[in-house]
Parts: structure tokens; sequence; C-alpha cells
């Protein structure tokens, strides 16, 4: 694939993937029990050349999970321990002072921190000060670091996954709404099944047994990323996610006649900003190639709006008080937006589409 953005995406290509998805899936069930919809949306930033946060309690595996993701790409996994001690330069890396012992000459070489890695596990982000958070944002947005003025390149493919602790925020710096907007999905992680539990408990006495074997490397990544921008998405399924969007504004008037949910009036303060646009489209491409579609549809862009919006909506003191989510929110203006379009003209495409 010299030229993924201009190549379609042929049968051939989206079953490779789906095949390559699902044999990554049952490695990593060597090791981890359930959350088939966490692992899912892991792949589909990794994929889209995206960085997730993950929010979840202590003991589900967050770390386990990464890692193990990591041994089935065959990608290099580093984990930062966030602490209100830490130092930018204690994840990007510092100049050191080294002497040839041969001609006393002293020079200073960069010595290269846990960033340069194509996995990271932010372990806890929301544990350091901002000004650490913003070396890592940084990284994640440029994709290199400068140290003493010089330019270091990270490794490709790069992939962040920071994790917040969502019951524990006493001495806590979290992180504000246009820094979580550079993440493209946030991810939930909830409690395991009964039965889930169970296995996990059975399995805790012989972890080690199963071997978690590589799947796909770098180049393959690299190819998977390029078979997904190249993934076509029609112009109603576009305005769609747009609509999707800008609904969600409650300070912008509705385009075309469309009625924006009582739900999203009554309980948003603002809403979600063009990055989550271009991220619901190229979500929706990587749900479309790992369910085995060559084309994006807009149901494609439905399961992916609550880790794509949940975090980029900011409601008012009337959510709080009526204990009304985000993920709730975003379940009524997938509910009441149209599907079909507010235009004749996109009436007409869409039942061309679904004929």
């Amino acid at each position: 694939m010299s030229d993924g953005m201009e190549q379609q995406a042929t049968m051939a290509d989206v079953e490779h993937v789906r095949s390559a998805a699902s044999r990554l899936k049952e490695e990593i069930r060597k090791t981890i029990v359930g959350q088939e919809e966490v692992v899912d949306q892991t792949l589909m930033a990794i994929f889209c050349r995206g960085h997730a946060v993950v929010v979840g309690v202590p003991g589900l595996a967050k770390t386990l999970l990464i890692s193990t993701l990591a041994k089935t790409l065959s990608l290099q996994f580093s984990r930062i321990q966030f602490t209100p001690d830490l130092m930018p330069s204690d994840i990007t890396g510092t100049e050191v002072i080294q002497e040839d012992k041969t001609t006393g000459h002293r020079q200073l070489r960069f010595v290269r921190g846990p960033i340069f890695g194509n996995i990271i596990l932010a372990d806890e982000v929301n544990r350091t000060p901002p000004k650490t958070q913003a070396a890592l944002l940084e990284a994640m947005q440029e994709r290199h670091v400068t140290v003493g003025g010089i330019q270091h390149d990270l490794p490709n493919p790069f992939f962040v996954l920071a994790t917040q602790n969502p019951i524990e925020q006493e001495g806590t710096y979290p992180l504000p709404e246009a820094q979580l907007d550079r993440f493209m999905f946030q991810i939930q992680i909830s409690y395991p099944t009964a039965s889930e539990e169970e296995e996990i408990v059975k399995r805790s006495a012989t972890r080690g047994a199963n071997v978690t074997q590589p799947v796909l490397g770098a180049p393959d990544i690299k190819k998977v990323q390029d078979l997904v921008r190249a993934m076509p998405a029609p112009d109603h399924v576009i305005r769609y996610a747009l609509r999707l969007v800008r609904a969600t504004r409650v300070k912008e008037p509705m385009d075309g006649g469309v009625k924006r949910p009582k739900l999203v009036e009554a309980y948003l303060q603002w809403g979600a900003g063009p990055r989550a646009s271009e991220f619901l489209i190229l979500a929706a491409k990587a749900r479309a190639i790992l369910t085995g579609a060559t084309h994006v549809t807009p149901e494609h862009v439905r399961q992916v709006a609550k880790p794509v919006l949940r975090h980029r909506l900011m409601t008012n003191f009337n959510a709080e008080a009526d204990q009304v989510t985000t993920d709730a929110i975003v379940e009524n203006l997938v509910k009441e937006i149209p599907v079909d379009g507010s235009t004749a003209l996109e009436r007409k495409q869409m039942n061309e589409v679904l004929r």
C-alpha cells in the first residue's frame, strides 16, 4: 500500500484486516477475560492512529490489557506511572554530560525517556501536574519531542493509552476539556460479570500457562492504518455524523430544520468541536472494517458515538442534579437525530443505499 489515502478498500483487504483482528482478540482472550467492547475500541483507536483515555476503577486489568495488546502487536510497550512529582523530562528524556575516557572530551548526549515506545500506558494521568500532562499531550499531537532545541521523532506507530480513576479525585489534576479533546476515544471499563469474574479467579492460579503470541508487526499495522483511511465514507454518512455533532452545540442554531433533542437542550452547557466530526467518521471506518464491510454506514457511526463524544460534552448543573450522564445524552442524540437526513436529496441518497 504505497498510497493508502488513494487506494480503495477491496473485499480481500477488508477480510484480511478482519481476520487479523479476530486473531488478535483470540490471543488477548488467553489472558483477558471479557471486555470485548473495550478491546474493540482500543484496536479501533490504534488502527486510526489515535489515542484513548480509559476510565475505570482500580483492579480491572487496564495495565494487563494494554501490555497484552502490545505483545500481540509485537510492539514496544512502555508504562509511565504518573505521580505528583513527575517532571516533563522524566517522560521525554534529558541531556546528560558524557566524557570520552580516551580524550577527556565532554559532550552532551540525549538519553531517551519512556515516551519513546510504540504503545505508551500513561497510568493515572490525572495524578501529575498540568506541566507534565502538557508534555505528554504535546508528544501525542506532534509525535516528536524537542530537547535542547533538537527535535527527536517518536517511533511509528505511536499510541498513548491514558488511564484515570473516576472514584479517587483527591490530590489530582483532572485533564481539562480542551486536552481531553485530543484523545480520540474515552473508553469505559466496567466490572466483569459474575461468570467472567469466576473465570478470572480460576485463571489467576495458573496465569502464565498461556503465552501470548505476536500476530501483527509494525509494518502490518501501518498498512491497516492506511486501509482505514482509504475506506470510502458516503456523503450522506458524513452529513449524519455532522448532524450528531452539531446538535450538541446548544448555543448554535440547528441546520436544515432538524430539531435538537430536548435532553440535549436541558442538560448540555457546551458541545463537541470539529475534532468530534473527524473522529466519528474515522472511527466508523475502523468499525466498518472490523465488521467486514467495505463501506461506512450510519449504523457504524452510531456504534462509535459514545466513545467519541462522551468526553467532549460539558454538562450543566441540571445534569449533575438529575444524575444525567453524557452517555445518556449521546443515547438520546442517536435516537432522536434522523439518519435519513433533513433534505429530499439526502433522503433519496439513503433510499438508494438501502435499496
